[in-house]
């Protein structure tokens, strides 16, 4: 078979305009892929900051004085650690603020800032620290200092009061309980003064109301508690929550802090599930006249 020429070339001109646009869709191809950015290189995670050293805190000033004590052991754990370190920051910072804000020619004495950081339980479950002191700025007496952190080293968190109960109206029972344990001192310690009456009943009025309304069922009116260990051999176990009031929240300034210890009968059915292994067993009561506390209802620590 034979072509005429200009067959030929008709064929050629479509075989070079199909080449060029090969060509020019390549070439778009490329700007293309150029054009687009490169995936961005994953990069680790900045390391976290390193744990304060927690160090004893010394200072002397014609104007304030400052101490603040730390327990060596919580430097094992970093996030408690720095709960620590922010703690005494701010109570440095408040008691700096007051001297700054005071008129140094009133100021008759120096203000004043205590605080104790102690170590109150340590296992491999859990540990707790107890912060207490006072900031004194003036007047009849220092601002008391109270505050408990509770941490679990395996979780590497705090526990919060709002982390025990399984439901807000736990916080209930608590209250109740904590309520009637109050009431209940305040009516011995009235009784071993043997006030007067009208004396006696206006304290009952007075004291009875800052109980009533510092144990409102709420996880903030808890929020400081600190764990109480069993007794061997359970000795890495709890037996209990006690709970602490600073002054004010359940009585005046002179009765000083006040705790309520509450048992692990009461708390077990309340607790939310991952918790309840860190909590020893409680045998039902008794009722074997041959054994006070088993007579008395009170829950036995099953071993």
């Amino acid at each position: 078979m034979t072509f005429s020429p200009r067959f030929a070339s008709a064929n050629r001109a479509v075989l070079a305009a199909c080449v060029v646009l090969a060509l020019g869709l390549t070439a778009c191809r490329d700007k293309e892929e150029a054009a687009a950015p490169a995936p961005a290189a994953q990069t680790a995670p900045p390391p976290a900051p390193p744990a304060p050293e927690l160090k004893d805190v010394i200072e002397h000033d014609p104007r304030y004085v400052v101490g603040i004590s730390f327990p060596p052991e919580a430097r094992q754990y970093p996030g408690l650690a720095v709960a620590l370190q922010r703690y005494a920051d701010g109570a440095r910072a408040d008691l700096i603020k007051a001297v700054q804000a005071a008129d140094p020619a009133k100021q008759t004495s120096p203000y004043d800032l205590t605080l104790n950081f102690s170590m109150l339980v340590q296992t491999p479950e859990l540990v707790a620290v107890a912060a207490d002191g006072s900031s004194y700025t003036g007047g009849a007496h220092g601002d008391p200092l109270v505050a408990r952190f509770v941490w679990l080293p395996k979780q590497d968190r705090m526990l919060t009061a709002n982390d025990l109960f399984a439901n807000a109206t736990a916080w209930n029972t608590i209250s109740d309980y904590a309520r009637e344990q109050l009431h209940a001192a305040l009516s011995q310690r009235i009784d071993a003064d043997e006030l007067p009456p009208a004396e006696r009943a206006e304290t009952i009025r007075t004291v009875g109301r800052m109980i009533d309304e510092g144990t409102q069922p709420t996880a903030a009116t808890f929020a400081a508690f600190e764990p109480i260990p069993a007794p061997a051999p359970d000795g890495e176990r709890l037996m209990g929550l006690r709970f602490v009031f600073p002054p004010y929240q359940v009585g005046p300034y002179v009765d000083g802090v006040r705790t309520v210890e509450v048992p692990t009968a009461l708390l077990t059915p309340l607790l939310v599930p991952q918790l309840k292994p860190l909590f020893v067993d409680v045998k039902p009561p008794q009722t074997d006249a041959s054994d006070e506390g088993d007579a008395a209802g009170l829950p036995q620590i099953a071993k």
